[in-house]
């Protein structure tokens, strides 16, 4: 199974060796049982990390898998032959999470299923087919929640049958979450669900289905007494008020309403409306929001929701803790300011593609959104550095993204400077240089996560400004994305390399200027004692060789590397080396395509 290739990607991993935790030789001293208790307390990585130490670790380690009883390998994509390893060892989890992208066939995961797993997700399941359905359906009577990923390239007929039997026997299922990747509308068809819907169920999630579809359904099912979901999230053609009146009455006790729309040309008369607005009124419970058109397949927008249609849904919806606005390209700021001033307990809000928002909105924040944990302001081009000067306001404030707004300047990383709640900071296509990276070094922050991707007046100066000042975000930082800068050169991966000690995920897409000697820096890291690099993106580095590909040929090389993105580059060339390379590290990614971290690329939800 190793080293074969899966459409554009080549099987492979590092191993767990990515924690930062240390384990003395020392420690052997200690009984077994001791040792178990500690590592018990470890998540586990760790603890993979500890069996590979020394036998009695080895040992201690084994005591402490059987009393997992969650498993989550959604950031390994591992083979057949190792998932039946790691299986085999926590076979009592009652929770199981999966990446799939590297199994070939429904045996694999045939073998783990079992009547002891409540919470089941199989993401990315782009090799399996819908006979899995018939699998869970047989070996997991007591499933309670579930969450699979198609690839969608099956007869949709089969799919719809397979669904039908499934759900006839899971009659504890309380959450069902269904994508199909990459298919026509009528591919998923939610007909199935009328007949056998399990009573116990509380949230639904499908992506994709048709949006008139779904309106006759919850027409015919909504008078049953014991029907009652509390949250629904969609991926449809068009959001209609014909689609919100129908969910909002149909559906009372929502508690999360999650919709986005992607429609194939523009929907005119069939838009969504002030008076489809008007009506999430009714959903007295609802704390979560989201209303997004994205333009995908055509580039529309809701222009039939003006800012009264945002007065009459602040009006009745007070307790909203979380919304999110996309495409209200009619929407002013006077209509998104009274969904701030109207939503005391609001901790995230979101608006994305809106063309009228400026910096009004922001001024005179204090008081209000006093519980805001993330803002995301995305492709929002009124936005300029003015809208953030109240930031420091926000005492809780730990995610901020502005991606896409390109007037944000140095000015306004003087006042992100002062936020020491924050974890994450997306600045993308944003207009700062170097002095503004300054600022943000010496910043008392403890970013894991930083996006400056596009930011095409910063220089390798001002990376090594980011990180030698006297900050602390060369000992947090994890995630840093440098893509599309053409002012990136080696100079600047070695500042990196060197002195971004917690740094496992690294994109560097589009820097034309990086060649193999970066590449080398990023392998030999020295006076490196921090985690080790899990990810790393290297699509369109045109200046790297194709002799590159012996950097990653030696076992020492990139241990803990578990995704690696060559498309666009001389590696590609190279198919052959990564395949010798797989037959070593069985559980590493190579993607020769064009796909972000992990090839999420299509797999999300919205």
């Amino acid at each position: 199974m190793a080293g074969t290739a899966k459409g554009h990607h080549t099987g492979e991993e590092g191993g767990a060796g990515s924690s930062e935790v240390v384990f003395e030789p020392s420690m052997d001293k200690f009984p077994v049982h001791i040792i178990s208790c500690i590592l018990e307390k470890l998540d586990l990585e760790s603890v993979c990390t500890a069996a590979c130490v020394s036998p009695t670790f080895s040992s201690a380690a084994a005591q402490v898998f059987p009393s997992l009883s969650s498993l989550d390998l959604s950031g390994h994509y591992l083979d057949e032959e190792t998932l039946k390893q790691v299986a085999r060892r926590v076979q009592g989890a009652n929770s199981l999470t999966i990446d799939c992208l590297q199994l070939k066939n429904d045996t694999s995961i045939f073998n783990i299923l079992g009547e002891h797993i409540e919470d089941l997700s199989l993401l990315k399941c782009s090799s399996l087919s819908y006979h899995i359905l018939s699998a869970i359906r047989e070996r997991c009577p007591n499933l309670r929640s579930l969450l699979i990923e198609f690839a969608g390239c099956e007869d949709p007929q089969l799919f719809k049958n397979k669904l039908t039997e499934m759900l006839q026997k899971l009659t504890l299922l309380e959450v069902l979450s269904i994508k199909i990747r990459v298919t026509y509308f009528d591919v998923f068809d939610v007909r199935p669900l009328e007949l056998f819907l399990p009573k116990s169920l509380k949230k639904l999630k499908l992506q994709q289905t048709e949006g008139r579809t779904f309106v006759h359904w919850l027409d015919k099912i909504r008078d049953i007494p014991w029907f009652n979901l509390q949250s629904l999230s969609l991926v449809l053609d068009v959001i209609s008020d014909s689609l919100l009146m129908t969910v909002v009455y149909s559906l009372p006790l929502l508690v999360e309403l999650d919709l986005e729309d992607r429609p194939f040309m523009d929907p005119t008369a069939l838009d969504l409306t002030n008076i489809g607005m008007q009506c999430v009124q009714s959903c007295k419970h609802l704390i979560t929001l989201a209303i997004v058109r994205s333009s995908m397949y055509c580039p529309t927008a809701f222009t039939r929701v003006d800012n009264m249609g945002m007065f009459l849904l602040s009006e009745g919806c007070g307790r909203l803790e979380s919304v999110k606005l996309g495409g209200f390209a009619n929407v002013t700021d006077a209509g998104f300011s009274s969904i701030l001033y109207s939503c005391r307990k609001l901790k995230k809000f979101e608006v994305s593609n809106s063309r009228l928002l400026s910096d009004l909105v922001f001024h005179n924040m204090r008081g209000v959104a006093r519980s805001l944990i993330e803002l995301r302001l995305l492709s929002c081009r009124l936005l300029t550095s003015e809208a953030l000067e109240e930031l420091s306001s926000l005492s809780k404030l730990e995610v901020l993204d502005t991606s896409g707004c390109r007037s944000i300047a140095d000015p306004c990383l003087f006042v992100i400077s002062s936020v020491t709640t924050l974890t994450k900071l997306n600045l993308a296509e944003a207009d700062i240089t170097d002095k503004g990276l300054a600022l943000l070094g010496m910043g008392n922050l403890g970013i894991t996560q930083l996006c400056i991707r596009g930011c095409k007046r910063v220089t390798d100066k001002g990376i090594e400004r980011l990180f030698r000042a006297e900050g602390k975000i060369g000992k947090t930082l994890s995630l840093l994305d440098v893509s599309r800068m053409p002012g990136i050169t080696d100079a600047a991966i070695f500042t990196i390399a060197s002195a971004a000690k917690a740094l496992t995920d690294l994109s560097l897409r589009y820097c034309f200027h990086v060649t193999d000697a970066a590449v080398k820096m990023l392998v030999d890291r020295p006076n490196h004692k921090g985690s080790l690099v899990q990810k790393l993106d290297l699509f369109e580095c045109r200046s790297l060789s194709g002799d590159s590909i012996m950097l990653l040929m030696h076992k020492s090389s990139f241990r803990g590397l578990r995704w690696l993105g060559v498309g666009g580059t001389l590696l590609v060339d190279k198919r052959d080396n990564f395949s010798t390379i797989c037959n070593v590290r069985p559980w590493l990614v190579v993607c020769f395509d064009g796909c972000e971290f992990g090839c999420h690329d299509g797999w999300q939800f919205h």
